[in-house]
C-alpha cells in the first residue's frame, strides 16, 4: 500500500435529490425524496431533509410517506442525471488518467498517477479545488475523502459527508477503523455481518484482534483472509480506469400486476428497443439476449438465447426476445420484466435473420434483491407524473406537483428563478407539454480557476465528454462498464 494519501474517493451528495432542489427552488431546504411513485416503488434518493425523517434509500416508497407525509415526492430524471455526471467525471478526468467511476455520483480517483497529488498537503488541495470545480459547474456539492487506499478513502468520503473534504493521515489508519463497526468494510454484507455478530464480533478492532485463522474458520479462505486485511487496514486493490463492459440491460417494474399476455408481450418489445437504444449509445453490440420475468409470487426467471455473431439490431433483438417469452408462463401475473444483451462487442455481424440458436437456461431465481429504479419511456396519453419537466405556451417553464382527477398541478420555475407560481390545468390542455430539463447552471460550465493541474477545463459538455467518455446510460450504483482498456493505479 502507498504511502501517501493520494487514493481519493467523491461521492455527490444525495446527488438526485441535490439534482431536484437545485432545478427547483420552491424544494430548496425541504424534505425531497425521488423514486418509484406507485405503490411498489422504492426511494432512489433522499435529501438530508428527508433523511431526518428516517428515510433512505432502498425503503419501500409506501414506508416513507408514512414517515415524511409532507415531502415532495418526485419521479427520477436520468437524463439530466447523466448529463451532470458526465461533467463530475470530465472533471474528474483532468486530475488523473485513473478514474474508476462506481456510478452516476461516485468514483474513484489515482492522483498520484496524475501528476495532480504526491503528498498529504499537495493532496488536499487536489480535493478541496475539485470540490470548487464541482459546485461551479454543476452548482452542487460532493465530498471527498483522501486515504493512501480504496477502502480507507471511501471511509474518510463518507465520514466528510455533507459537502466535506477528509484526510486520513498515514499512520493513524488502524486507530480510526478500530471502533467503526464490520459492516463498514468493503464485502461485510447483512448476512456476513450477522454471522459475525453471532461470533461475537461487531467492530473491526474485534475483527482483527480475532485472528485470520478464525475468520478464515468462519468465512472461508478467501473471504477471511480479505477481511482480516481491511481490518488491519490493508488493501491493496488497484484504483481500474476502465471496465470491460459485460451487459447492457433494462428492466421496468409496475405497479400493478400484468395479467394480459398481449400488454406483457408488448413490454417485452418496448424494453428490447429501449436497450437496442443503450447498445447503439455505447457502440456495441451483443450475441447474448436475455429475459428477466418476476412473476406475482416474486420468483424471477431469466431465459436467455445466443446468436451465432453479435448484433445491434432491432427485429433480431425483439424476436429473440419474444422467444424467450414464450417459454415463461405469465398465467398468474407479471411484476417485472427486463430485456438485457450480454457477449458485447464493438462490431456488429450481419444477417443474423434466422440465424439465433437458443441455448437452453435453468431457471435463476433472485431471492432478497431490491427492485431497481428505471427510467421508463414516455406514457402514453396525458399522464403527467410529479416532478415532470413541462413547459406552457403562455407561463413558460414548470414542472409538476401532482396531478389527479383529470387535472395537473404545475409550479412554474427555473433553476434560476425565484420559487414560482402553481397553476392547475385539465390534463389534456394544449398549451401544456413535456419539456427538456433546464441546465442547472448558465454560462461557461468551466470552473473559475480552469485546470489546477495546468489542463484546460472543458468548455462545453461535449468537450467534456471528449476527455474521457463515462458510461452511457448507467443505472445508480451499477454498472454496465466502460470501452477502453484496463489501465490500474500502482498499490
Amino acid at each position: 500500500m502507498r504511502n501517501a494519501p493520494t487514493i481519493l474517493h467523491l461521492d455527490m451528495d444525495a446527488f438526485y435529490a441535490s439534482v431536484e432542489q437545485a432545478s427547483k427552488p420552491s424544494l430548496r431546504g425541504k424534505a425531497v425524496v425521488v423514486g418509484g411513485l406507485g405503490p411498489r416503488g422504492v426511494v432512489a434518493t433522499a435529501s438530508y431533509e428527508a433523511r431526518v425523517f428516517g428515510v433512505h434509500s432502498a425503503m419501500p416508497m409506501a414506508q416513507a410517506r408514512r414517515l415524511a407525509p409532507n415531502a415532495a415526492y418526485l419521479v427520477p430524471r436520468f437524463t439530466l442525471y447523466r448529463t451532470i455526471s458526465d461533467q463530475v467525471m470530465a472533471l474528474l478526468r483532468q486530475l488523473s488518467p485513473l478514474v474508476e467511476p462506481l456510478s452516476l455520483d461516485e468514483a474513484f480517483v489515482d492522483l498520484e498517477a496524475g501528476g495532480a497529488a504526491q503528498d498529504q498537503e499537495s493532496a488536499r488541495r487536489a480535493g478541496e479545488q475539485l470540490r470548487a470545480d464541482i459546485r461551479a459547474v454543476t452548482g452542487l456539492t460532493g465530498s471527498v475523502g483522501l486515504a493512501a487506499s480504496k477502502m480507507l478513502a471511501k471511509i474518510a468520503s463518507e465520514q466528510a459527508k455533507p459537502d466535506g473534504l477528509r484526510l486520513i493521515e498515514p499512520g493513524t489508519e488502524r486507530a480510526l477503523l478500530a471502533p467503526l463497526p464490520v459492516r463498514t468494510l468493503p464485502g461485510v454484507g447483512p448476512a456476513t455481518g450477522d454471522h459475525l455478530r453471532r461470533a461475537g464480533i461487531t467492530t473491526v478492532q474485534e475483527l482483527a484482534e480475532a485472528g485470520e485463522d478464525e475468520l478464515v474458520r468462519l468465512l472461508g479462505k478467501a473471504h477471511g483472509q480479505a477481511l482480516y486485511a481491511m481490518a488491519l487496514a490493508r488493501d491493496e486493490r488497484p484504483v481500474v480506469a476502465e471496465r470491460e463492459a459485460k451487459s447492457v440491460s433494462v428492466e421496468d417494474t409496475y405497479d400493478v400486476d400484468i395479467h394480459d399476455r398481449l400488454r406483457v408481450g408488448l413490454e417485452v418489445q418496448r424494453l428490447a428497443d429501449r436497450c437496442v437504444r443503450r447498445l447503439r449509445e455505447a457502440g456495441l453490440s451483443g450475441r447474448t439476449i436475455v429475459l428477466k420475468v418476476r412473476r406475482y409470487d416474486f420468483s424471477t426467471l431469466t431465459r436467455s438465447e445466443t446468436l451465432r455473431g453479435p448484433t445491434d439490431d432491432p427485429v433480431v433483438i425483439r424476436e429473440a426476445a419474444a422467444r424467450l417469452l414464450d417459454s415463461v408462463d405469465t398465467t398468474g401475473g407479471v411484476r417485472l420484466l427486463g430485456v438485457g444483451v450480454s457477449g458485447l462487442a464493438d462490431y456488429t455481424q450481419e444477417d443474423l435473420f434466422a440465424q439465433s440458436r437458443p441455448v437452453p437456461a435453468a431457471e435463476e431465481p433472485e431471492e432478497g434483491a431490491v427492485e431497481a429504479v428505471v427510467e421508463r419511456a414516455a406514457p402514453a396519453g396525458r399522464e403527467w407524473r410529479a416532478g415532470q419537466d413541462v413547459r406552457h405556451t403562455e407561463y413558460g417553464h414548470g414542472w409538476v406537483q401532482g396531478s389527479g382527477l383529470g387535472r395537473v398541478t404545475v409550479r412554474f420555475e427555473t433553476p434560476q428563478s425565484a420559487p414560482g407560481r402553481v397553476r392547475t390545468f385539465f390534463v389534456d390542455d394544449p398549451a401544456l407539454a413535456g419539456a427538456e430539463p433546464l441546465p442547472l447552471v448558465t454560462g461557461p460550465p468551466n470552473p473559475p480557476g480552469g485546470d489546477p493541474h495546468g489542463g484546460a477545463a472543458p468548455r462545453t459538455p461535449e468537450e467534456a465528454a471528449g476527455q474521457g467518455s463515462s458510461e452511457p446510460a448507467s443505472l445508480p450504483k451499477s454498472r454496465s462498464g466502460t470501452l477502453g482498456g484496463g489501465a490500474t493505479s500502482r498499490p
